[in-house]
């Protein structure tokens, strides 16, 4: 880190938890913490980088205003918290001036100081410093000190030859950084349940790419709007990502010719399960992510979904499966995506659903109907008539949500 006297600077402090458990192997999670922190900011490179215990020090780029500083780190899991501090030389009275700089516009009513001696070579404790630089900021603004509930903390970390300060420390992703543990692949149905899967498998480490299937031209093309839409905004949490848009009506219009109705759901989710194993393995994705939960809907009792996942090559993830749709919406609401989810559209599961599904499947039943079929070659057309939209974020073009691009699955 560059000595205080050169000039002022800000750096994002990044504290993460789950990730200082990791023992030996912490290193690696460090390491694609870097990464990812350099993807959510492309557009303002980031300088030096430093570890400090359980934390991560980042130099800011002048240009870069707190508010998008502060709204880029929340997207990044891995950092429990993190703060916006400005760097200041290592003596009480530049602690106490930028300390009562930072406390400045605050609607707070209660504040404390919190202060983090790194170097205890510095003279007075961390107490101490609390207490003087607390007294200053009560001083000259008349908060009342709240030492378990403040509605301001400002925070101070006391390094080898700095002192950072900062308003206090603001929430911050948690979880695993995006990548390390591996890759999957998400069936994005434009509803409510699956981005809230998705967001949370992500959160868990794992990178994901999403497929969604649709019935264009059969119905119109509402819902690859939605999923767009959808995948952008989950984009954000991952940097890039690609939408894959299968067409699915000729595939459904062929299984209501040669099957009981009872059973056409069941045929409609194994189909897609082998679509998107294909897709997954192109793709170099281990795991199927979906937003099942069970008992919600005909294809989601126990029986069912033990019919349908026979028909998959590739391990389903179901984040969801104990949560009722009460919590699905409420984390919906909070990540920013039931407002996009309940826009109405037309999708493939609602196209040709029988009125009475079959909740019991027998896959005895399921293989028999499912012998009249070119299982092969519909597969095999779905996968080469895909299209694929990259999504990239941040932006750089000006479109809302990030660059896309769009392209042919390749045969």
């Amino acid at each position: 880190m560059q000595a205080c006297a050169e000039r002022a600077m800000r750096y994002l402090v990044g504290r993460f938890h789950e990730i200082s458990l990791k023992g030996r192997n912490q290193w690696r999670f460090v390491e694609q913490l870097r990464s990812n922190l350099r993807a959510v900011f492309a557009d303002y490179p980031l300088g030096r980088m430093r570890g400090e215990g359980p934390r991560i020090i980042v130099e800011l780029p002048d240009d870069l205003p707190d508010a998008d500083a502060a709204e880029r780190a929340a997207l990044v899991f891995g950092l429990q918290n993190f703060s916006i501090s400005r760097q200041v030389p290592l003596e009480l009275d530049a602690i106490t001036r930028q300390a009562i700089q930072s406390a400045a516009g605050a609607r707070a009513r209660t504040f404390r100081v919190q202060t983090r001696r790194s170097d205890k070579r510095f003279p007075l404790t961390s107490v101490e410093v609390d207490r003087e630089v607390g007294g200053a900021v009560q001083e000259r603004y008349g908060f009342e000190v709240d030492l378990d509930h403040p509605e301001l903390t400002i925070s101070i970390e006391l390094l080898a030859d700095c002192a950072l300060v900062s308003d206090g420390k603001r929430p911050g992703a948690g979880g695993l950084p995006v990548g390390v543990s591996g890759r999957g692949l998400a069936l994005l149905s434009g509803g409510i349940d699956s981005p809230v899967a998705a967001y949370r498998m992500m959160r868990r480490g794992l990178r994901l790419d999403f497929v969604h299937f649709h019935a264009h031209p059969l119905v119109s093309s509402a819902s690859q709007e939605k999923a767009r839409e959808l995948a952008a905004h989950l984009t954000r949490f991952e940097t890039s990502a690609t939408l894959v848009l299968v067409a699915f009506g000729e595939i459904q219009r062929e299984i209501v010719a040669h099957s009981l109705r009872p059973l056409r759901v069941v045929l409609y989710r194994r189909f897609m399960l082998r679509i998107a194993s294909e897709l997954a393995r192109r793709a170099g994705a281990r795991v199927l992510v979906t937003g099942e939960s069970l008992g919600q809907v005909a294809s989601q009792t126990l029986d069912n979904m033990t019919v349908i996942e026979r028909a998959a090559s590739a391990p389903i993830l179901r984040p969801l499966v104990g949560m009722d749709k009460n919590e699905i919406v409420a984390e919906a609401r909070r990540l920013g995506t039931f407002e996009i989810s309940i826009l109405p559209d037309q999708d493939c599961c609602t196209l040709f659903v029988p009125p009475h599904p079959e909740t019991h499947a027998k896959i005895a039943a399921v293989e028999e109907a499912e012998s009249k079929f070119d299982i092969e070659r519909m597969v095999g057309d779905s996968v080469r008539g895909a299209e694929l939209v990259k999504l990239e974020f941040p932006e750089t073009e000006a479109k809302s949500g990030g660059r896309t691009t769009r392209e042919r699955s390749p045969s």
